[in-house]
């Protein structure tokens, strides 16, 4: 056998370095009790509860969400009676961006990325027959989460629910919108105001309630190294435990409710790295920086979803291999929650088969792999070790770097992580164009397509029954009731009011998304944000 290597590279997804071959010279100063530890024990390197996979599989989710309420509804029933145990919502690129259905600035995007959602009476259709005190839902949405979350929490009291046993988790997250999504309606002091509402409402009223999931996955998907997904993500995380603490509350009141989601990217040790290393990171910033008492403060807990952007349309059966490859990094990393996306993703919003595929991976894994039988069976592994011990120490790198700006909100407004997510991007794709890195299908053992695989289309009559749907609840709402809620939410707004309380008389009202939207928009104004070259 020739001793010379048969590539140039090799090097991670994210072009990090590693070693050949990891020994102990590889991992320094580790020791068991302080960089390891047990599981359910700080700082939790080995997962955040003691008895992890043993005592309760992770929630399996399926994002889903596409057309009418009524359609979304029918997919959730779909997927629940396959065995999925909590429900993810997508929304609509309108509802994402504050814009009701009949706004010309929705011509084209009604229904088709996921479910449209204008007034409470969609709300209320989208859980039909879904009992919300019994299921756990994510909802996916940023610049108007408080306003969706407070239908959804209305729908709950409608169904007599005690909101203090209502389980779920809002994205919520508005700087990785400035950093990577771009969905944002406001400038980022104000916008940091609406979650801190959030955060202290909850805290109050819906105690079970994970009041943000402050997300990676969007800034992964924007071309991020696994590292700087990691650093942002968690000084993201820090800046929301600042900015609670400074609209007066406790930390331990309201950071056991802070939850993260994380992309799983196609390198499987980097990615089991990734996810060891933040919960390490997350408990010591939480004891050491902010004083944190309760365990519960220090413990990450996260989601993970597969990742979008290392999908194909070349040979998009290879995206199921993928798939499961990422899933199984997430579940040996200890993820709470998992996503696993649809192979025919980079076409179009997935088909029943195509997302019962996804979810069987979930489930294969689980039942059948053995990997759930013993707690983070790889740690002590010098390799995983190391690339934990490696994204820990860049991490604390980039926090000192983000600091030197004075806080996150700072470096978003200097443009700094976008400028460094724009140069990882730039750096990926010039390895695949040069082939440093192989995609397969795509730059290597490509060969000429078959035929087109069967697709979800969803057409233009799902905009005209919505904007039908509006125009009645409109005409059946009081006028005066609306008008009077979004009077009283300026007014809070422009005080310092909690906005939460006022978001619920608003959609109590069947005030719409857009103008909820809009009525803060006269008092926060918009935002333009800077150019990045």
């Amino acid at each position: 056998m020739s001793d010379k290597p048969w590539k140039t590279d090799f090097t991670t997804v994210s072009s990090m370095e590693v070693p050949p071959l990891a020994d102990p010279v590889t991992v320094p100063g580790f020791e068991f009790a302080t960089s390891l530890g047990t599981p359910g024990t700080y700082p939790y390197t080995r997962g955040p509860y003691p008895s992890m996979y043993r005592g309760r599989l992770w929630t399996m989710r399926q994002f889903a969400g596409f057309g009418t309420a009524h359609d979304t509804n029918a997919r959730f029933k779909y997927l629940l009676a396959h065995g999925q145990t909590g429900l993810s919502t997508a929304f609509d690129l309108p509802t994402l961006y504050g814009y009701d259905s009949d706004s010309d600035w929705s011509a084209g995007e009604v229904g088709k990325c996921g479910v449209a959602i204008d007034t409470l009476a969609d709300m209320e259709i989208l859980f039909d027959g879904i009992t919300l005190q019994d299921v756990s839902t994510s909802m996916t949405i940023n610049a108007t989460a408080s306003i969706v979350l407070a239908m959804y929490l209305a729908v709950a009291e409608k169904q007599g629910a005690d909101l203090r046993r209502i389980n779920g988790t809002l994205q919520n997250d508005i700087l990785k919108e400035y950093i990577a999504q771009k969905e944002f309606l406001y400038p980022p002091r104000p916008s940091m105001r609406l979650v801190t509402d959030t955060f202290a409402f909850c805290t109050e009223h819906v105690p079970k309630w994970n009041s943000i999931s402050i997300s990676g996955y969007h800034i992964r998907e924007a071309g991020s190294t696994a590292l700087q997904e990691l650093a942002f993500t968690l000084r993201d995380g820090m800046e929301y435990v600042e900015y609670g603490a400074r609209a007066g509350l406790n930390v331990d009141d309201f950071a056991p409710r802070l939850s993260f989601f994380f992309n799983a990217h196609n390198d499987f040790f980097e990615e089991i790295g990734k996810y060891r290393a933040a919960r390490r990171i997350w408990a010591k910033v939480m004891r050491e920086r902010y004083g944190a008492k309760k365990d519960e403060s220090c413990r990450l807990r996260f989601h993970t979803q597969t990742a979008g952007c290392s999908l194909t349309s070349q040979q998009p059966y290879n995206n199921i291999v993928r798939t499961a490859l990422q899933a199984l990094a997430g579940v040996l990393g200890g993820t709470q929650s998992l996503h696993t996306n649809s192979m025919d993703e980079t076409y179009a919003l997935p088909t029943e088969e195509a997302v019962t595929i996804a979810l069987r991976t979930q489930q294969v894994i689980a039942h059948e792999s053995g990997v759930v039988n013993t707690i983070d069976p790889l740690g002590g592994s010098y390799f995983v070790e190391w690339m934990t011990d490696t994204m820990e120490k860049g991490a604390f790198e980039y926090f000192e770097k983000i600091d030197g700006y004075g806080g996150m909100v700072e470096a978003i407004e200097a443009g700094f992580p976008q400028r460094e997510i724009m140069d990882a991007a730039y750096t990926y794709q010039r390895a695949l164009d040069r082939k440093d890195k192989v995609v397969v299908g795509v730059n290597e053992f490509v060969m000429e397509e078959k035929g087109a695989i069967p697709l979800l289309k969803i057409d233009d009559s799902v905009a005209r029954t919505q904007k039908a749907f509006l125009a009645k609840v409109k005409r059946e709402r009081s006028t005066d009731a609306v008008a009077r809620t979004l009077e009283a939410l300026k007014k809070g707004a422009a005080g310092g009011d909690n906005t939460m309380p006022l978001l619920m008389d608003c959609v109590k009202a069947y005030a719409t998304v857009g103008e909820i939207a809009a009525a803060l928009g006269e008092v926060f104004g918009p935002y333009r944000e800077p150019a990045v070259f």
